[in-house]
């Protein structure tokens, strides 16, 4: 495949130029980028970024200006020619694209794109990265408010000011941490710790954008906030959720958590469970 479409060569898809500068004319596309969100997208040091954004302004393709809502943040957009380019360069994929697909059968067909299509699932779902973050953050209050909102649909009148606290103060070590969930850059899950009493701690915030669901990051969020709690000395672990959560109940259920009597007035919990991990290597296993 990179043979026939010339990503070894300068000429890739016939065009005259290299895989990196028509990789970096897909990402800024119709609408335009920032230079700092195609630095993200694509994990490029700022030096090259540029050396790729002037090879293309001299190709007359790209040009970039400063936001006017922020000057410090340069702005890069397609030219009426990179436009045109971009058009062709889609044109030529698809050229691409039929000749592959020409010789096979419909069912054959069908099967190749089947196969694809779970491969690309499997390696988004491989680059999910799990990290301690801070509470107060844009990504994890953009997050718990997805949360939240998902309660609000699932259980009627919920109210997240009612029952345990889960503020921002509180998910701090020592007393606490948030972990999230990131792809791409983009905060996709999250999931809390706070202390309730010496030794014990519990489990808040678990939660999965409904796209990613399935994909068994809950569970890795899960055995990660297990092996933090067994570093900040908390090696019981405590939470509760609502019946209508049967995904949760499931996964806490599998990870060895057992359920015991209510050790909170939750107004929105129906179960409660508890789990003792008592040493790391028990948690990370």
């Amino acid at each position: 495949m990179t043979r026939r479409i010339g990503v070894l060569t300068d000429d890739y898809l016939g065009r005259g130029r290299p895989w990196g500068e028509s990789r970096l004319m897909f990402e800024i596309g119709r609408d335009g980028a920032s230079a700092r969100e195609l630095r993200e997208r694509l994990a490029l040091d700022s030096g090259y970024l540029s050396r790729l954004l002037r090879s293309l302004e001299a190709q007359k393709l790209v040009t970039s200006r400063p936001s006017p809502h922020d000057a410090r943040v340069r702005m890069v957009t397609l030219t009426r020619k990179g436009l045109r380019e971009l058009d062709a360069m889609d044109g030529r994929s698809d050229d691409v694209a039929a000749t592959l697909l020409g010789p096979l059968t419909p069912t054959q067909r069908q099967r190749l794109v089947a196969a694809m299509a779970e491969v690309e699932w499997l390696l988004r779902v491989g680059t999910v990265t799990i990290d301690v973050a801070d509470p107060a953050s844009p990504a994890a209050t953009a997050c718990i408010a997805a949360y939240v909102q998902e309660l609000r649909l699932r259980i009627p009148a919920f109210d997240p000011g009612r029952g345990p606290t889960a503020s921002a103060d509180e998910l701090v070590p020592p007393n606490g941490l948030l972990l999230l969930a990131s792809l791409d850059g983009a905060a996709v899950g999250c999931a809390a710790l706070k202390s309730i009493a010496p030794g014990v701690g519990e489990i808040k915030r678990m939660w999965v954008a409904p796209a990613l669901r399935g994909a068994g990051i809950a569970r890795r969020l899960l055995v990660a906030l297990e092996a933090h709690a067994v570093g900040m000395g908390m090696p019981v672990l405590r939470l509760d959720t609502a019946g209508t959560q049967a995904e949760a109940l499931a996964l806490y259920r599998h990870r060895g958590y057992r359920e015991i009597a209510a050790y909170n007035d939750n107004p929105y919990a129906d179960h409660w469970f508890e789990k003792r991990i008592g040493t790391a290597s028990e948690a990370s296993a």
